[in-house]
């Protein structure tokens, strides 16, 4: 069956948001505490977002790591229009994932990862049930010369599969992202969740120009009827644009804050087939994300 260009668009948001989940599970944070925020523009709605991720590496030989991490998301959904169905059930999301990885060396320039993530991400307003489970994992083959002093121009390529049964394609999905450093005063990374531009003015002050994925999807325990269809999911995809600041505390403490407008804001109920029952939000609207990480 033929699918229309409409339906090739959301599969590729699926997809990309997917990539943009895992993505930030790659990245070198050892601790991060972030707070994201959507008001609705010409709306009383908002959409906050709380995240707490822990990631602890056990050395098992020499440049050999196994990875023990979780992550806890607090997604609260103030729906204050009137909606033609009773929203008290879709006060607040919760995402909660516990991160099994795996990495090592193969060359001086190569190194592999592999990775599994069970995740419950539901409204959990009753007792949890398989609809609430999904499993995220995937291998990775990353070349790292950022830290090489023989590079004129350090790099960083990562390739990978990865999949995930939140977005209901039954095989993996290509991931590629590429970070270089043409000099001291300029960075770049092409990929996602995000594309952006680094300036760096000293060792401690960043300003960047980006282009970024956010988003979930989760079940919805106490399922409901809109205009006569039954809701059992939730979902919500947001391609955002902007400018962000990092300040250095430490080499290894960053505080951050991003800030932009949503070129693409989705906010679905779905079916338990996936498909669409009822739009809550589409409005374009301003986009803060603002935390505190430790990284390596």
């Amino acid at each position: 069956m033929t699918l229309s260009l409409n339906k090739y668009f959301k599969l590729l948001i699926i997809v990309i948001l997917f990539c943009a989940q895992f993505a930030e599970a790659q990245l070198t944070d050892l601790a991060r505490l972030e707070y994201s925020y959507i008001p609705s523009k010409s709306s009383e709605d908002q959409y906050t977002r709380l995240r707490l991720s822990l990631n602890y590496p056990i050395e098992t030989k020499e440049d050999c790591y196994f990875i023990v991490g979780a992550e806890y998301n607090r997604i609260i959904l103030n729906l204050n229009d009137r909606y033609p169905f009773d929203t008290s059930l879709l006060n607040s999301i919760t995402i909660i994932d516990l991160n099994f990885a795996y990495t090592f060396k193969t060359s001086e320039k190569w190194r592999l990862g592999f990775k599994f993530s069970p995740r419950i991400a539901s409204s959990l307003t009753t007792k949890i049930t398989g609809d609430d489970f999904f499993l995220n994992g995937g291998a990775f083959a990353i070349n790292d010369r950022t830290k090489d002093e023989s590079s004129k121009r350090p790099y960083r390529l990562i390739m990978g599969l990865t999949f995930n049964a939140s977005t209901g394609l039954p095989f993996p999905l290509p991931f590629v992202s590429y970070y270089r450093r043409p000099n001291e005063k300029w960075a770049f990374s092409v990929g996602v969740p995000k594309s952006n531009i680094k300036r760096f003015f000293d060792a401690k002050n960043t300003v960047q120009a980006f282009v970024g994925l956010d988003g979930y999807f989760a079940h919805l325990q106490e399922p409901s009827l809109v205009n006569g269809r039954q809701v059992d999911n939730i979902s919500l995809s947001v391609i955002v644009g902007g400018l962000g600041y990092e300040y250095l505390f430490t080499k290894h403490l960053v505080a951050y804050a991003y800030t932009g407008y949503t070129f693409r804001l989705n906010n679905v109920l779905r079916d338990g087939d996936r498909n669409e029952v009822f739009k809550l939000n589409d409005l374009n609207s301003f986009y803060l994300r603002t935390g505190i990480k430790f990284k390596i």
